[in-house]
């Protein structure tokens, strides 16, 4: 059976246990239950009626049709997954889009009701929706799976060791961690503190997981009040080391099933700290409803901010800086020795994206204490590279040959911490309009790279540094220009993020030293080719004036740019004298790795334009 009928029978079944259930309109988004950007096969609903394989993107189901929201990053290969679905793709953010809210009051009426698993969208998605569809006379049932009714060999929930991260990699203890959280909630006048994100919980244990590929995360939710704190986590998972150390921090662990009954009963004993943005909806509503039964209002007694758990995971202490320094030189040199490689080889050996992706993934892994990938590789050649996010297919994907470019976006997980980076490379001939995109970009790059900002500037104030040389040109790239990265966790950490638009309040967050970012700005031309820069920078201070603090950024990150593709006469001047320096440095840090043929080669990629 092919794709389009696949989903069209699934679609169907979905569609009959709507009517079973009075639902007219159901949502089904790309999360967890812990609202997760990365999610694991069982909680993959979204591309199992859809197709849509992308790591973003929410799918809307009514009798007569299906539409399928997704951003810039996605257009085309969404667009390609979904065609002869009957699904509609929404672009979001082109002329005409309506967004989810509008879609739904424009094809609801009045008495009619919208469902989703409210286990798996935000409170403040929740509480929105709730509010616009309310207004309407539009009902809303969050207590439905609906696809786990259709979904019949739906894998299980993901079950693996929780594993400890020792303070000589942390940097901090969990108790120092958790005397500053319940500073923040002393600060609030809360007394209680509920999270379901996997990341900071993660973060404030010193532990980490295997349940979310990529993402060293266990499943897991948490409570914590002045005098004790509560992790609620699959046993299965509770190795007698795991358990040990939690009876010597004083954490209490339960049952991961049994946190909505806890939770549903639990004496709260004074106002309760929470992050609309990031808590799921269902453990809000929980939580909401033992206040009620206790005589009390939530909006009285429930204080919403932006995670405090967020902003400190976000700022690196001098143990993650110094690991993050040393573990990105050794991914960089690797990243470099890939290259040469490649260029080597490419139309000698037989190459497909796959199978370059493999042989840098094992490169990857030799290095001293690698764990695993922190994403799957990005390996697009050609066309396939304006697919921000493609990856390639089981078949290995497009065969590689001695003309065009490759783009390569990878990274790892190490005890010293995590990478990300990107570099697109020549494989031979290639035009003059791939020559002027590929400068465009260093421009962009490195112009972000070498500014200077005042102290409270957020990725806001800074992403007009990265989109002018584009902007100057008429172009734009559908993507944000950076965003954080974890420590052994998630590769997309917030709440740092560089774009020119604001997609909730968390984009307001100031930078401030120990912040580590992407900076990746590109060209994506549909049906033509891609190209991406990636460095991450770690936020530093310049120097105070009498007008102020000054920040800046260091890269961490030092592999050559593509030789072949720079045109001195795309690239200011000044970006041409900083790549000379960078290219300075890069042979000076990831010189010493390289083998004497391999040296050669990077010395004449790193001769001043």
């Amino acid at each position: 059976m092919d794709n389009k009928n696949i989903h069209a029978e699934r679609l169907a079944a979905l569609r009959e246990k709507m009517r079973e259930h009075g639902i007219d309109a159901y949502m089904i988004p790309t999360a967890d239950f812990h609202c997760s950007e990365y999610v694991a096969p069982c909680f993959k609903a979204r591309e199992y009626f859809s197709g849509f394989t992308g790591s973003a993107g929410i799918l809307i189901v009514m009798q007569e049709r299906a539409d399928l929201w997704a951003d810039g990053r996605y257009f085309i290969q969404a667009a390609k997954e979904i065609e002869g679905s009957g699904i509609t793709l929404e672009r979001i953010g082109e002329p005409g889009v309506p967004t989810r809210e509008q879609f739904l009051k424009d094809h609801l009426k009045e008495g009619q009701t919208f469902g989703c698993d409210g286990r798996c969208i935000t409170k403040a998605e929740g509480a929105h929706l709730a509010r616009v569809l309310g207004q309407r006379g539009i009902r809303m049932d969050t207590s439905l799976d609906l696809p786990g009714m259709v979904w019949a060999d739906r894998p299980a929930l993901p079950s693996h060791p929780i594993w400890l991260l020792p303070e000589a990699f942390a940097g901090e203890s969990a108790e120092s961690k958790l005397a500053r959280l319940r500073a923040v909630m002393d600060e609030q006048d809360t007394s209680c503190y509920v999270s379901s994100k996997l990341d900071e919980i993660m973060w404030l244990l010193n532990i980490r997981g295997n349940d979310v590929e990529a993402n060293p995360v266990a499943l897991s939710y948490l409570l914590v009040t002045k005098d004790a704190w509560y992790l609620f986590v699959q046993k299965s998972e509770c190795t007698k080391e795991f358990l040990d150390y939690a009876a010597k921090i004083h954490l209490t662990v339960g049952e991961y099933e049994k946190f909505f009954d806890f939770a549903k009963d639990f004496a709260f004993p004074g106002n309760v700290l929470l992050d609309p943005n990031f808590l799921s909806f269902q453990v809000y509503q929980t939580i909401r409803e033992n206040l009620e039964k206790a005589g009390k209002r939530a909006e009285d007694c429930v204080v919403e901010v932006n995670s405090p758990l967020d902003y400190m995971k976000a700022i690196r202490n001098k143990t993650e800086i110094a690991n993050f320094k040393d573990i990105y030189i050794e991914d960089s040199a690797v990243l470099t020795k890939f290259i040469y490689w490649l260029k080597k080889n490419v139309g000698k050996i037989p190459m497909t994206e796959g199978s370059a992706a493999k042989y840098l993934d094992n490169l990857r892994a030799q290095i001293r204490d690698y764990i695993e990938l922190s994403f799957g590789t990005i390996s697009a050649y050609g066309p396939n590279a304006a697919m921000m996010h493609y990856e390639p297919g089981e078949d290995g994907g497009a065969e590689l040959k001695p003309e065009g470019m490759l783009l390569v976006d990878s990274g790892g997980h190490y005890m010293r911490g995590t990478t990300d980076v990107t570099r697109t490379m020549s494989l031979g001939p290639v035009t003059e309009d791939m020559r002027r995109s590929y400068s465009l970009t260093a421009n962009s790059n490195f112009q972000l790279q070498d500014v200077t900002f005042l102290k409270g500037s957020c990725g806001m104030t800074l992403d007009i540094c990265a989109r002018e040389p584009m902007w100057e040109n008429l172009m734009d790239y559908k993507c944000g220009t950076g965003h954080g990265v974890g420590n052994i966790l998630n590769v997309h950490e917030g709440p740092q993020s560089i774009r020119y638009h604001q997609r909730d309040a968390a984009d307001l967050t100031p930078f401030a030293p120990g912040m580590t970012i992407s900076d990746e700005p590109g060209v994506y031309k549909a049906g033509q080719y891609g190209i991406r820069i990636e460095n991450i920078l770690l936020c530093v201070e310049r120097g105070t004036t009498s007008d102020g603090t000054f920040y800046g950024f260091a890269p961490l990150t030092f592999a050559p740019l593509d030789r072949e593709l720079l045109d001195v006469n795309v690239l200011t001047p000044k970006v041409r004298e900083l790549i000379n320096t960078y290219h300075a440095q890069v042979l000076e840090k990831i010189g010493p790795f390289m083998n004497e043929e391999e040296l050669a080669w990077l010395k004449a990629e790193c001769t001043a334009l």
